[in-house]
């Protein structure tokens, strides 16, 4: 069983890789449309080029923060820790003589 530090930091990890996933799909939507804008508007200027970069840059990391997101979600023994004694069976007890 892993320790406890260890598990609250994944699940930390976890919280913190969604935040920043959205805050990356936000990038990659910003420069999609500053991309497609400057392409439309000035084809093949330097803007239009430097839209594009970020916006592939923006993609890789939503991809990696992907990534590594389904890879903490799927390794096994990150579920919720149940701390209650395992319940077990009455059994008679005999009385010592």
């Amino acid at each position: 069983m892993a320790p406890k530090s260890e598990h609250s930091m994944s699940l930390r990890a976890i919280r913190q890789l969604r935040r920043i996933r959205s805050f990356y799909t936000a990038g990659v939507l910003l420069w999609a449309a500053a991309a497609a804008w400057t392409g439309w508007t000035h084809p093949g200027s330097r803007q239009m080029w430097v839209s594009l970069l970020l916006l592939a840059v923006f993609t890789g990391l939503l991809a990696t923060t992907w990534l590594w997101l389904y890879r903490l979600q799927a390794t096994p023994g990150h579920r919720p820790a149940h701390h209650a004694r395992p319940r077990r069976a009455v059994t008679p007890r005999h009385a010592n003589a």
